[in-house]
């Protein structure tokens, strides 16, 4: 009889991991440009203020790549929804 409790338990273990899995997936950059601008900001995240100046900059750079990154990434621009 204790096995019908310990595959419940496992079962509940295994959909823990997979959705902690799931949650810390990082994004995934689809060119060199945007990868840089993904690694500064996640440093950016981390507090490295530098990150964060070059971050900006980079964007600023191009109004369009500006235009099409909060597009694709409207989730670091929540505060602008």
């Amino acid at each position: 009889m204790i096995l019908k409790p310990l595959m419940t338990a496992m079962a509940v273990v295994v959909g823990i991991s997979g959705m902690a899995t799931i949650a810390s997936t990082p994004a995934r950059a689809q060119n060199a440009a945007e990868a840089e601008l993904i690694g500064f900001h996640q440093l950016c995240d981390k507090g490295d203020r530098r990150a964060c100046v070059r971050f900006g900059i980079l964007i600023g750079q191009n109004q369009q790549r500006h235009a099409d990154w909060r597009r694709s990434h409207a989730e670091w621009f929540w505060w602008e929804h």
